[in-house]
């Protein structure tokens, strides 16, 4: 080992061995770290849980159907006409079809559903969502986990897990009020925790009839044949008259519902957590100054026997990094520990509530870790530069 790299780890050595007389300080700075990473490693998981729960909805196997231009189901409208004229189309549309030869395929309408949080007695929105019997077949990770599936032309619904865990009346059985009608409770379902858990699910028909919405239809859903499925059914709609009809996939379309909403919490969330990264930086500049400012006999002792500058810097600038990464450890201990798997809501693309997890996975971990350990590079630099500059015989002096 050559005599620099020596030097360089008998000073890391010197300093690392001082902290518990710099305790205090080097907490605060530990502390500052840990608060920046956990913060935002908390607005980094709720984008995480956020995109997996609408990942989680969107499959590319299905196509949903709508019309009047947009590309959210709240604002469209299919005409009663264009159904009849794409059902009754032959042959290979793209779309699979049933064991009677029809389209596989649920007429769907969402209603915006007032209800009562169990937790505080709070009202929030969520999404009563009418189909057809098919409906729940093509959702591909639903399955009920207690009950049974709403009756065709009966005032019954089955709701989301995360719904029945979080709202009053929603066990099987219950009957509660929805809009001017009541409904029975009769199913639970469970969708892998993704969006469709925070919706209610009832016949398409009681729904229409419930809310005074005859005839209404939203959206249409379809299972897909095959990987050319979209783009065979996008050319079949196309001559259909009236409104014009498009078809996206599924997935594209929670995915792109999930990057409008994440891109607005990282728009918070990284400013924020940046601000604080510069408040944590001139911390750690200020406890390693004072760092420095307690070991200049040792500094300068070490110095006049021969130690260089480059271990005084290098010893410096690795106790600053060192203490950024406990830090940093430390806050993704505290961010896991307090966000992993808690249960959070926003509003979703139609005005109501929807339920999700925040995930602390490996990449927010990461990222959070990243900018804390940049903390104590940047602002471990200038006090280790500072170092190599100490006035040794005045240190002495000055100490002695």
């Amino acid at each position: 080992m050559s005599s620099a790299l020596k030097q360089i780890f008998l000073m890391i050595r010197v300093n690392l061995g001082s902290l518990p007389r710099r305790l205090w300080i080097s907490l605060s700075m530990v502390l500052s770290v840990a608060l920046v990473v956990a913060v935002l490693s908390g607005f980094l998981a709720m984008v995480r849980g956020f995109e997996r729960a609408l990942a989680g909805a969107g499959s590319p196997g299905i196509a949903v159907v709508l019309g009047g231009g947009t590309n959210q189901e709240t604002g469209s409208d299919v005409p009663a006409e264009a159904i009849r004229s794409l059902s009754a189309m032959t042959g290979d549309i793209g779309v699979a079809r049933d064991a009677a030869g029809g389209l596989a395929l649920s007429r769907e309408v969402i209603v915006p559903v007032d209800v009562i949080r169990a937790s505080d007695g709070a009202e929030q929105t969520l999404s009563l969502r009418g189909m057809d019997p098919a409906g729940s077949g093509l959702r591909d990770r639903a399955m009920l986990s207690q009950g049974r599936l709403f009756s065709q032309g009966a005032r019954e619904i089955v709701v989301g897990a995360q719904i029945a865990d979080e709202f009053s009346d929603f066990a099987v059985g219950d009957r509660v009020r929805l809009g001017a009608v009541d409904w029975i409770v009769v199913g639970h379902f469970t969708s892998g925790g993704s969006a469709f858990e925070s919706e209610i699910w009832a016949d398409l028909e009681a729904v229409q009839s419930g809310f005074d919405r005859q005839g209404q239809v939203q959206s249409l859903r379809m299972r897909l044949d095959g990987a050319g499925g979209l783009d065979a059914l996008r050319q079949h709609l196309s001559p259909i008259p009236g409104a014009p009809l498009t078809a996206v996939s599924e997935a594209d379309l929670y995915a792109a519902q999930s990057e409008r909403t994440s891109r607005l919490i990282r728009l918070f969330g990284w400013p924020l957590a940046l601000l604080m990264a510069v408040g944590a930086t001139a911390g750690a500049l200020n406890t390693m100054m004072s760092s420095v400012s307690d070991r200049t006999v040792e500094i300068a002792t070490l110095r006049l026997l021969g130690f260089g500058r480059l271990p005084a810097f290098t010893a410096t600038w690795v106790e600053a990094v060192l203490l950024s990464v406990a830090g940093s450890a430390l806050g993704i201990l505290v961010s896991w520990l307090a966000f992993s798997g808690w249960q959070a809501s926003t509003m979703g693309a139609d005005n109501t509530k929807m339920a999700f997890q925040l995930d602390v996975t490996a990449d927010v971990a990461l990222t959070a870790g990243l900018l804390g350990l940049a903390i104590g590079i940047i602002g471990g630099a200038l006090p280790a530069l500072a170092a190599t500059r100490l006035p040794l015989r005045a240190a002495l002096r000055a100490r002695g």
